[in-house]
């Protein structure tokens, strides 16, 4: 007499119960793979803040009142900023309306398109006269980052944090510009919110910048509300 056919309910049984397959290699790598992004993914979500910047070198020194006139005269106003040539030369005339007699050292020389100065010292006022956006692109085109200042006029300070060209900090006390010269050694540190003059080797507290501060690393208004998302990207209108 034949045997009886397993039943249905003891080969499931002992499908399940038969032990389970060794991985195989390429399933090992693909595994690992996971882990690895995975691990990745979670370090750049724990990765510390970006540190404020620091900016280092060769000061100039102006006084109180400088107007935006002395910043870029009115002539040079038909320059468009946006033009990466005309850009250039709107550094090349930054602080062109300063008067000789009292500022014997050029700010941009003779010739050139950019300054050797990467931070400006400056009294009290800094940026009074007319409302031109011009006046902080232009030092910004001229390869300045920092404007440390007694006090600004608020037209200027709104479109140096606009345009993102160059930082506009204020210093906690009086006095530092006549302290400075021109060609003095400095650091701007904005993480610890000081001003150091290297060659006198003074130290100067400023103000922090406060939310204007990632305004201007971004680059301007319009390029921060494009990176936090308030308005459409470029790559995506």
């Amino acid at each position: 007499m034949a045997a009886a056919a397993p039943s249905a309910t003891a080969v499931s049984t002992a499908a399940l119960l038969a032990p389970n397959p060794a991985p195989t290699s390429a399933f090992l790598r693909r595994t690992q793979l996971t882990r690895h992004r995975l691990h990745s993914l979670k370090c750049r979500r724990a990765a510390a803040p970006r540190r404020p910047p620091l900016f280092h070198g060769e000061c100039f020194v102006v006084g109180d009142n400088i107007d935006t006139d002395q910043i870029i005269p009115a002539e040079h106003l038909t320059l468009v900023p946006s033009k990466p040539d005309e850009y250039r030369k709107l550094g090349s005339f930054a602080f062109a309306g300063l008067p000789s007699a009292a500022y014997p050292t050029p700010f941009v020389a003779p010739g050139e398109e950019s300054s050797r100065y990467a931070v400006i010292v400056g009294g009290a006022n800094f940026g009074c006269g007319s409302s031109r956006e011009h006046a902080p692109v232009a030092l910004g085109a001229a390869g300045t980052r920092a404007v440390v200042a007694e006090g600004y006029a608020r037209i200027f300070f709104r479109n140096s944090v606009a345009t993102g060209e160059v930082y506009p900090l204020e210093l906690t006390d009086a006095g530092a510009w006549k302290e400075c010269k021109t060609g003095d050694v400095v650091t701007v540190d904005l993480g610890n919110s000081v001003f150091i003059n290297h060659t006198s080797g003074k130290e100067y507290k400023l103000k922090p910048i406060g939310d204007a501060g990632p305004v201007i690393e971004a680059g301007g208004i319009f390029a921060y509300a494009r990176k936090t998302g308030m308005i459409a990207s470029k790559a995506s209108a």
